[in-house]
């Protein structure tokens, strides 16, 4: 690898640990400013806005996916969605949450894929991409990191000027990995991935998913989490060079849980 390649990987790793952009947010709506889960339940039995609050933030060298609203007829109940674009792209759609409200039990959200990134592959480095993802970030205290994590996390602040969250929680489809797998960065300690759809999950439906955030932090990371502090969607498409076409239904942090993921035909 080229010391400018391998620059750009340390660049991306810190950016997307810092979780904000290196640019102005783009939203589709709102300001961007942090907001409860209780907030969150508000506005969607108000019908406002389901990513009110949300912000694009982009990655140092690499080109941004689309975000935009959209209305839908074929997602019951749900009338607005996040639509995404990804052509050899990558960044995030973000929302801060204040770290002292009441946290939530659980997570609920849904995703619809028309197109995957090809001969993608999240368990390899030159391959890591995935058409959808949904990100939590968790506080916690940093003096337990590894060194090698409290470096990266020092680069990630000097790059982005704010502190990187302790531990990122991602819920992916991933064509090669098998449903219920845990796939750890490949970049840091401080990012797993839990597999919910794989190569048997159909295309051009939606999937709805509903997880218990602490049952899921403990399997991944093997200790309770620390404080939710945000939540955000991704859809990368540019280590692979190809091209991917999703949407998400709104992310709604809720509390005890009450059911299983499920799916909508």
């Amino acid at each position: 690898m080229s010391p400018c390649a391998l620059v750009l990987r340390i660049l991306s790793a810190a950016a997307l640990l810092g979780l904000v952009a290196c640019g102005t947010p783009v939203p589709p709506g709102g300001r961007g400013e942090p907001a409860s889960a209780a907030a969150a339940t508000a506005a969607h039995a108000s019908g406002a806005n389901p990513f009110d609050g949300w912000s694009q933030r982009t990655f140092p060298g690499k080109a941004a996916t689309r975000y935009r609203l959209e209305s839908v007829r074929d997602l019951p109940g749900e009338a607005r969605v996040l639509r995404t674009e990804a052509d050899r792209s990558a960044s995030m759609f973000f929302k801060r949450l204040d770290p002292g409200a009441e946290q939530p039990a659980r997570v609920s959200f849904g995703w619809k894929v028309d197109q995957l990134p090809s001969a993608a592959s999240l368990g390899v480095r030159e391959a890591e991409d995935s058409a959808v993802r949904v990100i939590l970030a968790f506080d916690g205290d940093h003096a337990r990191l590894p060194l090698r994590d409290r470096m990266l996390f020092e680069l990630a602040q000097a790059v982005t000027g704010e502190a990187p969250p302790f531990a990122m929680l991602m819920y992916v489809w991933d064509v090669t990995a098998t449903v219920g797998d845990i796939v750890p960065s490949n970049s840091t300690s401080r990012i797993r991935k839990i597999v919910l759809d794989g190569p048997q999950s159909a295309l051009g439906r939606w999937h709805l998913h509903e997880r218990d955030i602490a049952e899921d932090f403990r399997r991944a990371y093997g200790e309770a989490p620390g404080p939710l502090i945000g939540v955000g969607v991704m859809s990368d498409a540019d280590n692979t060079a190809s091209r991917v076409r999703a949407w998400y239904a709104p992310v709604r942090l809720l509390g005890p849980l009450r059911s299983a993921a499920s799916s909508a035909e």
